[in-house]
């Protein structure tokens, strides 16, 4: 994978340029301001998507473990009609 960065004012006046670089050649930016890396950009395979998704629910699910909100077995097999 190829790295490039760029300046956030040119990300952001050729922002559909460098999405369609990125898709088409599997390339990442790095993002700069002021010379400070301050976000990286990379096109997400549509195989990835699935993942994102499982992955933004597991960290979903942790956070509200920790608040204590959570089922236990039996109402989990309750709810599924088991």
């Amino acid at each position: 994978m190829v790295t490039k960065m760029i300046g956030v004012k040119e990300f952001r006046q050729n922002i559909a340029g460098y999405y369609r670089q990125a898709k088409k050649n599997n390339w990442r930016y790095i993002i700069l301001n002021r010379n400070k890396p301050i976000f990286e950009v990379t096109a997400i395979k549509r195989q990835n998507i699935g993942l994102e998704k499982l992955t933004a629910d597991i960290s979903d699910a942790r956070h509200s473990i920790k608040k204590g909100k959570w089922y236990s077995e039996a109402e989990v097999r309750r709810k599924l009609g088991l």
